[in-house]
């Protein structure tokens, strides 16, 4: 047996363990402290009222994830990636890259002050202080993903994604909710301007753009074609041969399964299964959230607040349960930070070709979240206004993944069905009128 065929065996008989891991990664930003705060508050605040909103968040982000990580995987490219070479425009694709520059930055903004938070209620770290430990944490992953490569960091974050899962879910077996009002609860509606808002907040949390443009580059790397050793070799295939863009694309995915070892269509099997797995754990893990809230909080003074609700928890239901909840949003910080951060350096070089080191990245958008932390603005406050920023910029990631996924020139044969690009039509025309119709609300002062 030949060297190559020896690199190729373990892939040819991979077992679908080997092939999960890119959605839970992923995933973890529908875990991070934005989301704990817009349920907490949403809880606390409206009782049961938005339960509908996080089960229907959970499922448009299973479709939205699945076609992010289908489009790395069929053409070996990310979302940023592919966008960077369709928006032939210099100014647009600018343009384009500075509104997802913006979301980045509001995701590190939420997930530092996450992790800030809990270093504070858990040790009395100063905020400031727990927020440059969060960062430096961050960092050190990010070297371990550099170094040891994707299924190492892989490891890392899912452990951490147990901690968080048992952390937000074991209040609710202690003290649970009415079934009856959970039901109640699913009853698409709102009470006023307030639960608007927060229902954009928890969408914005719920779908994360960053989480879209990071699968798309997850699943790339995860399998990048193994004689190569690199996702360009699909750049190279697709620029040398001299078909239509639509038979240039099938070829070269011939050509990365060959390289892979696996077929197109395991992967993309296997991808379903991975996508369902992370989003049944952060669906059950957030909807846990704000029926603890609903259930133990609402009415409480004091609990729309981070700090209010680990209070309320620890003098209601018991010291245990508070301690948990601190302990899965200090995970909750740590893991998601350090994705988010990939997120935004895929950004930048998919969309301007600019590859900057992520630990210089890192440092630079720790900036704004340490200055917020530092001229003490209500980190409850900034962490659900971060999300309606993240809510604001999901139809700009959303929109071009539909459109990119439905046709064959990107995908071939592994283009959308029909059914699935409606429903992903349907997704971005709500997700863009909730946006508009809270603008309303906000602007008119209703």
């Amino acid at each position: 047996m030949d060297a190559e065929s020896t690199s190729r065996a373990p892939r040819t008989t991979a077992r679908l363990a080997w092939l999960i891991g890119p959605a839970l990664v992923a995933g973890v930003a529908y875990l991070d402290p934005g989301n704990v705060a817009s349920n907490m508050t949403a809880g606390a605040r409206y009782g049961y009222l938005l339960v509908w909103v996080v089960v229907l968040g959970n499922v448009m982000a299973w479709l939205i994830q699945y076609l992010s990580a289908k489009l790395g995987i069929v053409t070996g490219k990310s979302l940023p990636e592919t966008l960077g070479e369709r928006i032939t425009h210099r100014w647009s694709r600018r343009a384009y890259w500075v509104q997802a520059e913006l979301v980045a930055m509001a995701t590190d903004i939420a997930e530092v002050i996450g992790g800030a938070v809990a270093l504070n209620l858990l040790f009395g770290v100063p905020l400031l202080w727990g927020g440059v430990i969060t960062g430096t944490v961050s960092i050190v992953l990010l070297i371990v993903q550099s170094r040891r490569g994707p299924r190492t960091f892989e490891f890392i974050v899912i452990g951490l994604v147990a901690i968080i899962a048992i952390g937000f879910t074991f209040g609710v077996f202690i003290a649970p909710p009415d079934a009856g009002s959970v039901v109640e609860g699913m009853v698409p509606r709102f009470e006023d301007t307030g639960s608007v808002l927060l229902a954009a907040s928890i969408l914005g949390a719920t779908i994360m753009p960053h989480a879209i443009y990071a699968h798309s580059a997850l699943a790339r790397d995860r399998f990048a074609p193994i004689a190569a050793g690199r996702p360009e070799m699909f750049q190279t295939l697709t620029e040398t041969a001299p078909e239509s863009t639509a038979a240039r694309n099938t070829r070269a995915n011939g050509e990365l399964e060959q390289q892979r070892g696996i077929s197109t269509v395991r992967l993309l099997r296997a991808t379903k299964w991975d996508v369902s797995i992370a989003m049944l754990i952060a669906g059950t893990v957030n909807l846990c959230i704000l029926l603890l809230a609903a259930a133990n909080l609402a009415g409480v003074e004091g609990t729309d607040t981070l700090e209010g609700a680990y209070e309320a928890l620890s003098a209601g239901i018991g010291p245990m349960v508070a301690t948990l909840f601190a302990v899965g949003l200090l995970a909750s910080g740590l893991a998601s930070t350090s994705v988010g951060a990939y997120a935004g350096a895929e950004i930048m070089h998919g969309l301007l070709h600019i590859r900057i080191p992520l630990i210089a990245r890192r440092l630079i958008t720790l900036i704004p979240a340490l200055i917020i932390l530092g001229i003490g603005v209500d980190p409850t406050l900034a962490l659900v206004l971060s999300q309606v920023v993240l809510s604001f910029g999901i139809p700009f990631a959303l929109i071009p993944l539909v459109v990119l996924t439905a046709q064959r020139r990107t995908l071939g044969e592994f283009r959308n069905r029909v059914l699935t690009t409606a429903a992903g039509v349907v997704a971005s025309v709500f997700l863009i009128a909730l946006n508009g119709v809270l603008l309303w609300l906000v602007l008119t002062g209703s």
